[in-house]
C-alpha cells in the first residue's frame, strides 16, 4: 500500500503521523490501548491490517501495549540502530508502518515482547 505522505496526513491524527509515517514513539502510559482488556483484534491504524490478537496481549509493565505474538506474515522487521541502541523494530507488512520494537524478554512460548505504540492499533471487539 503506497500513499504519499500528504495522503498519510490527511489520514491520520498529527500522532498518528508521527509515529507511524515518521517512526516516532509515543509517550509511555499514555495510550488509549494500554490498559484495554476486551477480547478482540488489534489492527494497523493506518490500513487496518489485523496485526495483534488480544489472546497474546499481557501486561509487561514497559508502558505501552505488549504482545507474545503478532499474526503470521502480518509484521516485518527490521534493525534499528538510532539512539545508540541495537534494536528490531516492527512495521506493518502491508503498509509499513512504525508499529514499535520486538524484545527477547517476553512469556513463553515465544520469549518475545511486542512493546507496541498504542496510537498505531486500533482496536476490533469481537462480537
Amino acid at each position: 500500500m503506497k500513499k504519499t505522505e500528504q495522503e498519510w496526513q490527511q489520514q491520520l491524527t498529527a500522532e498518528q503521523f508521527r509515529v507511524t509515517r515518521q517512526k516516532g514513539t509515543e509517550y509511555p502510559f499514555t495510550g488509549a490501548l494500554l490498559h484495554n482488556k476486551s477480547t478482540g483484534s488489534y489492527l494497523c491504524i493506518c490500513c487496518q491490517s489485523e496485526l495483534f490478537s488480544s489472546e497474546t496481549k499481557f501486561d509487561s509493565g514497559c508502558g505501552w501495549p505488549s504482545f507474545s505474538d503478532a499474526i503470521a506474515g502480518r509484521v516485518r522487521y527490521e534493525r534499528d540502530l538510532t539512539h545508540g541502541m541495537d534494536r528490531t523494530e516492527i512495521l506493518c507488512a502491508q503498509c509499513d508502518a512504525h508499529l514499535g520494537h520486538v524484545f527477547d524478554d517476553g512469556p513463553a512460548p515465544t520469549g518475545q515482547r511486542y512493546c507496541v505504540n498504542s496510537v498505531s492499533l486500533s482496536f476490533e471487539p469481537k462480537p
